[in-house]
């Protein structure tokens, strides 16, 4: 696992994020949608009636905190920067929105996921 570099360990996480919403009522609409050089939405999914925008942190470990803490002020800004884009863009300027962070950590002891429904 040591292997894995920071890029694949995204990937991996997003991946098993992905898995787990689509087990639990999410729809997957789109992922890893770029609008220019704003930069990538991890996931959009429909949920509950909402479009959610879901950003996916992946950590081996919290010896540095959880994986939402890095998700700070100018991360929020993009995302919900590049939300705007994705909602006019399809239409969807009237649906009702959520922003939500997935963390993801990958151990030896197993995989553990958790949801944060409206994180910002």
């Amino acid at each position: 696992m040591e292997s894995i570099n920071r890029c694949g360990l995204g990937r991996m996480g997003e991946e098993i994020a992905a898995d787990y919403l689509g087990r639990n009522n999410y729809s997957i609409l789109d992922r890893n949608y770029r609008a220019g050089k704003l930069g990538e939405l991890d996931i959009i999914a429909r949920e509950s009636g909402y479009i959610c925008f879901i950003e996916v942190k992946t950590r081996r470990n919290t010896l540095f905190g959880m994986p939402s803490e890095a998700v700070g002020f100018k991360k929020r800004n993009n995302i919900r920067r590049l939300a705007y884009v994705y909602l006019k863009s399809h239409n969807l300027m009237d649906c009702d929105v959520r922003f939500d962070v997935v963390e993801v950590l990958i151990q030896a002891s197993g995989n553990s996921i958790n949801i944060i429904k409206n994180a910002f």
